[in-house]
């Protein structure tokens, strides 16, 4: 009996994984249900950096030293550089192959608050790819790195910050980069990477930047900036720049401005540039926000995102839940996004307007016409302040959208239905009055 009831159970498992599918239908593989910590004993030696001359001191640059103790790793065949308890200062960093890094509880790595601390070399910002400011944990070309334990990065973001709004008052239209700033984390070219357990608070710009990696596990983090008594502007939690294959997890976001925003290249030109390209098969589930501009985000630096699942997450204070910027000077496409299984409150159910913020055509002509296709939303119980906030413009293509058992009270609860091409509406509530 035991042996059949087993059988039926692995059955009835075997039954739910063959269901798990992207949008376009294509299976999720099982590395997205493979969520095992990092076991740092597993991989190689460890180098506490202050058994290597580094002090606890809040107020001394270290960047010299702690950098030498990633080398020492790496000359000898890579292992894990360790922050115990306590607070240490550093410029960019910049980790090899098969070194990683681990916080202890009470482990705080923080960011110098000078941005001549900070190595200027080519990188990628804004969907370009440019001479600009490093990060304060950089990694390229690494397949297999972590960052694990219990402890902080700490970005120190204040001063810059109050550079930044200092300078749009005297020139409203500087760009974020106008002022410039490091991120947290910034890796380019990486592979089988997975980021878990820490808090990364305080980020001067960008907070986790992921540029053209692949097979990224981002799990159990706690991503936060304040709105006071400063506002920390542009610290998005997490952007993925022509990434695939990501898992975002069990994460806590509250930052000023997207929680998770899908990068890729801009310009009239974007789609022809190597150095761009799209994201695909990206799962953010079991993940709560607090405050932020909006919990997913296309844009606006993007051109091609497939496959996007947001699931099972908890709202609380999002201006947007989901928001596609639709760029008339950058040729888009955004399809086969699932949102489902979710609750909480949000500013906007849905945003779909033109972002002409820094609009720039450049040398061509005619306007590139973008498209958005194959966007469901289903299974959600939401308190917004709009519902359908989708702005109809000719510079863009709405198609095959599906709304299915939304139960949502908003103060302005008024659905166009024919903005959109092949609009699907299924047992959708809005201030419990049916919308069809």
């Amino acid at each position: 009996m035991k042996l059949i009831i087993a059988f039926i159970a692995l059955c009835c498992c075997l039954q739910v994984l063959g269901q798990d599918k992207f949008p376009d239908g294509k299976l999720i593989p099982d590395w997205f249900r493979n969520n095992e910590s990092v076991n740092i004993n597993s991989l190689g030696k460890q180098y506490r950096i202050t058994d290597y001359g580094v002090v606890n001191d809040s107020t001394k640059l270290q960047t010299e030293q702690i950098q030498n103790v990633i080398d020492r790793a790496a000359e000898n065949g890579g292992g894990v550089i360790v922050i115990p308890k306590g607070t240490f200062l550093s410029g960019s960093l910049f980790f090899k192959p098969k070194t990683h890094l681990y916080l202890e509880e009470n482990a705080v790595l923080k960011g110098s608050d000078d941005a001549g601390d900070f190595r200027i070399q080519l990188t990628r910002m804004e969907g370009q790819t440019v001479k600009y400011y490093t990060a304060l944990i950089n990694a390229d070309g690494i397949d297999g790195f972590t960052i694990s334990g219990k402890g902080m990065l700490n970005g120190n973001g204040f001063r810059y910050w109050k550079a930044f709004w200092l300078r749009r008052e005297w020139n409203p239209n500087c760009t974020n980069m106008d002022e410039q700033r490091p991120r947290i984390i910034y890796l380019s070219n990486c592979k089988n990477v997975q980021i878990e357990g820490i808090s990364i608070a305080n980020s001067p710009f960008w907070t986790t930047h992921y540029y053209k990696c692949s097979y990224v596990k981002l799990l159990n983090l706690h991503i936060t900036s304040p709105r006071k008594p400063m506002e920390a502007p542009s610290t998005d939690a997490v952007d993925l720049d022509v990434c695939n294959n990501v898992l975002i997890k069990n994460c806590y976001m509250s930052v000023c401005d997207d929680a998770v925003a899908l990068k890729g290249g801009k310009g009239p030109w974007a789609d022809k540039d190597v150095n761009n390209g799209g994201n695909y098969d990206i799962v953010i589930e079991d993940c709560r926000y607090g405050y932020c501009h909006s919990a997913l985000t296309c844009g606006s630096e993007s051109i091609h995102n497939h496959n996007v699942i947001f699931r099972r997450s908890t709202m609380d204070q999002a201006r947007i839940l989901l928001h596609l910027k639709m760029r008339p000077d950058t040729p888009q496409k955004y399809e086969y996004i699932l949102v489902e299984d979710i609750k909480g409150n949000a500013g906007d159910f849905i945003y779909v307007a033109p972002w002409t913020q820094f609009y720039n055509l450049g040398d061509r002509k005619d306007i590139p016409i973008s498209y958005s296709n194959n966007i469901t939303m289903r299974n959600i119980d939401l308190d917004c302040t709009t519902f359908f906030n989708v702005k109809k413009s000719d510079q863009y293509r709405l198609s095959d959208f599906c709304f299915e058992d939304l139960n949502i009270r908003a103060k302005k609860g008024q659905f166009d239905k024919d903005i959109v091409d092949r609009f699907v509406v299924k047992n959708v509530k809005v201030n419990s009055q049916e919308v069809r």
